[in-house]
């Protein structure tokens, strides 16, 4: 192809006694052909959607393995079955100039079945082609540093020279719109220009007014040491700070003055004493402001990135001698990129799920971790009597309602003597926010939250605990037919103080929760406040749960809606971070409620503590 330009589109227009020639059968060909190259290029631009792997076999031949890949035309490159070649074999060997080669591919057309032309007009157009085969055809070009890669100018990033010689640029990165109460990434980036073998350290601090570094400083503190690259190479160094609810809606970051200074062996070199990087606040979701900055690049702009019309399958290096060749290493190269196609969006999730923990842990860290390690907390810190962990039940084939299960027994690493475990239903869903899936943990009746993921499973836990032995045995009953194979749930384990458990003791010793009116009789569908006081504690967070299914709805704030069956129903209340202060309060539904009310001239709201 020797234009990426596809459009604009045109096709034939077909009216009684149209007189059709190959140009116009020709034409329908390009207008479909063309349609959907454009399509291909616009929703997944190039790369390998599947397959295209390459090994080697010998010290002479390669494997590449079948798949299909989209070039940057939008062609699609269809391998449908893996080959085997000799590297000598394959398209540009002979022209090699070193010991480093790429493996590429790129679309080829071929003309097939030659057939007698009726209507020739030339002696030598006797035959004719009378299909043409769309294919692929291997090559080898001496090896780059990489493909260069021209990304869509956007106005989302902003760059600020932060120093410049002849050896080195640095350059910090930012966005120019930021969310509130979101994480932001502040990058410095490092790039070597020279080919001197020289040493860099350099150093700077960046004001940040509205965001708070992980330290919870008003500032961070950038730079690299002892550090040495090659020609062209790119140093990346990573800072990560919390934006701020804030009612302005712009604010700064701005180089410390005097605080920026560089070094290439000890000799100074040229700093930008100061600078002021204006960013926007916005009220919007990271999803939402992205979306909208990828959606302005036009047409015009994306005809001006270089396209490519081969895919870089392969980094191969040689060893030669003056008659023969040896493969010595075969990698896949940094530039190879995988086709994110919705068909494999499934796998995709069912693979991510693996990694989610890992995230969510290295998300908090970055955010929220101190300057010091962990292992500097003190001794008498509270994670000595708390530990968490991943439990799954297997459920087998065609798990029905009714069926109970139980988890083999596990240990909470608590020791002995009296533990309380808690479990949570773990399950994953979309989050709008990221575009994305995240993990969840449902503590209490799964089936409350039913409506908002089909993904749910209704089921009735119940955990005994070992207190002889240091462990605890989960059982699961299921509320309708699901089929999954495993339930996977997350525990938490808090030990009791009993006995000497003196350091547990000192810290819940006297603290409790109370209801307001621990007792309340109601209607059906009425609702009805459950107000908590602490007693000898300050204020916290408090969890409200239903202890059974079908026992109406109770809100996050305390607000309890009745069922229409009679009943008596029990809510189950504890400190968000301290599970093991709780209580109860219980809720009688009576259907004659207002009737009996009307007789008697008795308020029965209230009973118990609240007479």
């Amino acid at each position: 192809m020797s234009s990426g330009q596809l459009y604009p589109f045109e096709r034939n227009r077909y009216y009684p006694g149209k007189m059709l020639t190959s140009v116009d059968f020709q034409a329908e060909q390009n207008y479909h052909i063309n349609k959907g190259c454009f399509i291909n290029n616009l929703m997944f631009g190039a790369g390998v959607v599947c397959g295209l792997g390459v090994f080697t076999l010998d010290d002479l031949s390669v494997l590449i393995e079948s798949g299909v890949a989209i070039d940057g035309y939008g062609r699609e490159i269809v391998v449908d079955s893996s080959v085997v070649k000799k590297l000598s074999a394959i398209e540009g060997f002979d022209s090699l100039t070193g010991n480093e080669a790429s493996l590429r591919i790129r679309f080829k057309e071929q003309n097939v079945h030659s057939v007698y032309s009726v209507n020739h007009n030339e002696p030598d157009k006797e035959y004719e082609y009378n299909r043409i085969s769309e294919g692929y055809e291997l090559f080898l070009t001496d090896k780059e540093e990489e493909d260069k890669v021209y990304d869509f100018v956007t106005e989302l990033l902003t760059r600020q020279t932060l120093f410049k010689s002849q050896n080195f640029i640095g350059e910090v990165i930012v966005p120019t719109i930021v969310c509130k109460n979101r994480n932001l990434k502040v990058v410095l980036e490092i790039k070597k220009l020279s080919n001197m073998d020289i040493n860099l350290n350099c150093h700077g601090i960046l004001e940040t007014p509205v965001f708070l570094s992980s330290t919870g400083d008003h500032f961070i503190e950038i730079g690299a040491d002892d550090l040495r690259l090659k020609q062209g190479q790119v140093y990346r160094k990573e800072y990560w700070v919390n934006v701020q609810d804030v009612p302005e809606e712009e604010t700064d970051i701005i180089l410390r003055s005097g605080s920026s200074a560089a070094f290439e062996d000890d000799k100074a070199i040229g700093t930008v004493p100061n600078f002021s990087i204006k960013i926007k606040v916005s009220d919007k979701s990271p999803i939402e402001l992205i979306s909208t900055e990828t959606g302005k690049i036009n047409l015009e702009m994306r005809n001006t990135v270089i396209t490519h019309e081969s895919i870089h399958l392969a980094d191969i290096h040689l060893e030669r001698t003056d008659n023969a060749y040896l493969i010595d290493d075969l990698k896949e190269p940094d530039s190879k990129r995988y086709i994110m196609a919705p068909g494999t969006a499934y796998l995709r999730n069912r693979y991510l799920e693996y990694y989610v923990k890992d995230v969510d842990i290295r998300e908090r860290r970055t955010v929220t971790e101190s300057a010091s390690p962990v292992t500097n907390a003190p001794d008498n810190n509270s994670y000595r009597n708390f530990s968490t962990g991943i439990l799954e039940i297997p459920l087998g084939k065609n798990a029905r309602q009714g069926d109970i299960r139980y988890s083999g027994e596990i240990a909470h690493g608590l020791g002995k003597g009296n533990v309380y475990v808690e479990i949570g239903y773990d399950y994953v869903s979309d989050d709008p926010d990221i575009g994305s899936n995240v993990k969840s943990t449902i503590y209490g009746n799964p089936e409350l939250f039913s409506k908002q993921s089909d993904r749910l499973v209704d089921v009735e836990t119940a955990v005994k605990v070992l207190n002889e032995k240091g462990s605890f045995v989960v059982g699961a009953r299921l509320l309708r037919n699901v089929d999954y194979l495993v339930l996977t749930f997350r525990w938490v384990a808090i030990r009791f103080p009993a006995g000497d458990d003196t350091g547990l003791t000192e810290d819940y010793y006297d603290k409790s929760i109370s209801v307001d009116t621990p007792t309340v009789i109601m209607g059906a569908k009425e609702s009805h406040f459950f107000g908590v006081r602490f007693n000898n504690m300050k204020k916290s967070s408090v969890t409200y749960e239903l202890t059974s299914p079908g026992s109406g709805e109770i809100s996050s704030d305390g607000i309890y809606t009745a069922p229409s069956k009679e009943g008596v129903y029990e809510i189950r209340i504890y400190c968000t971070d301290m599970p093991v202060i709780c209580t109860y309060a219980y809720a009688i539904v009576k259907k004659q409620m207002l009737d009996d009310r009307e007789g008697t001239g008795v308020d029965y709201r209230t009973t118990g503590d609240g007479k």
